[in-house]
């Protein structure tokens, strides 16, 4: 018998397992990627007695590959908030799935777990941009204002390590990542005791957002919805996704999408819903090949150069005000 842990390498994924984890302690084999790598399951071969937990990947995505390791005998424990689709019927699947906009996967299993580690839960919904949820779970602890503060930096460090084309874009490998932050209770621990790796993630996301922060919408952008284009570098696919997260905070009545050159041609999209109206960013983004996420935050992992004036169009009627 065996223990998969298969999980988005962003904040929401390693802060749900890291509460799993902490809960019920066992080696596993750890299965994750880049935030944008979801097609987790079609990395795991299981057998009959392993257990397999996902965690923060859309079972759309990963259908095929689920109904294989539960034919071959594997029990499957599924959490997620993105686009499900179908969900198989199979007495080997325990699945937690609630596409609802104001929940993520860390608050899912803090549910299951009855706030047993809430602390990091408060930082996964921070790191998706769960402001509100992340604050109304966060209550009972009674923190200080200070210590919100410290949770929601972290939340958005942790998420920003998981932007990328490619491992080797990341300040950390997110299994990495994961060893590190769940070898602490609370996130407070973590700060404290690991403070050369939290420093390290908040000097490059600083850097990082400082160079994001000159850039001007480009032609097609509209008061409702705007498009940004940065530059094929590293640092640009480090930053998409908060980018995408603080432009949502400043203006909360515009659509964002924030689109980063490749260097083989086209783009990398990072799609945000206004804060206001958290609907449509996984309807625009399904409607293209590489296109996923869920009703307030949705991407694209590669859109073709003359496919942009389709995008441009989409996205724009998508998130007008009538």
């Amino acid at each position: 018998m065996a223990y998969i842990d298969v999980f988005n390498g962003d904040a929401d994924g390693i802060c749900a397992l890291t509460q799993l984890h902490l809960a019920h302690p066992r080696d596993a084999r750890l299965v994750t990627g880049v935030k944008r790598d979801i097609e987790l399951l079609e990395q795991v071969t299981a057998a009959a007695g392993d257990t397999v937990t996902v965690l923060d990947v859309s079972l759309d995505k990963n259908r095929a590959a689920l109904i294989k390791v539960l034919e071959a005998g594997a029990d499957v424990f599924y959490v997620d908030h993105h686009f499900a689709g179908d969900i198989p019927q199979s007495p080997r699947l325990k699945a937690h799935i609630n596409e609802a906009p104001d929940v993520c996967t860390s608050l899912l299993v803090n549910g299951e777990l009855q706030n047993r580690f809430v602390a990091w839960a408060v930082v996964g919904a921070y790191g998706d941009n769960l402001r509100k949820s992340a604050e109304t779970v966060a209550k009972p602890l009674a923190l200080t204002p200070t210590q919100l503060g410290q949770l929601e930096d972290l939340g958005t460090y942790l998420n920003y390590n998981g932007y990328g084309e490619r491992i080797e874009d990341l300040h950390f490998a997110p299994d990495a990542l994961f060893r590190l932050v769940s070898r602490h209770e609370s996130p407070f621990g973590f700060i404290a005791d690991a403070r050369e790796h939290f420093e390290k993630l908040a000097d490059g996301y600083k850097t990082d957002m400082g160079r994001a922060e000159s850039t001007k919408p480009i032609a097609g952008s509209t008061d409702d919805a705007a498009l940004l284009v940065l530059p094929d570098e590293p640092w640009a696919r480090r930053v998409s996704g908060v980018y995408s997260n603080d432009l949502v905070n400043l203006f909360p009545d515009r659509a964002h999408a924030v689109l980063t050159e490749k260097a083989g041609g086209g783009y990398l999209i990072s799609v945000r819903a206004p804060l206001n109206r958290k609907k449509g960013a996984d309807e625009l983004c399904r409607q293209f090949p590489t296109g996923g996420g869920r009703a307030a935050a949705a991407g694209i992992n590669h859109l073709p150069d003359d496919q942009l004036g389709a995008f441009t169009q989409a996205f724009t009627t998508q998130f007008a005000r009538s």
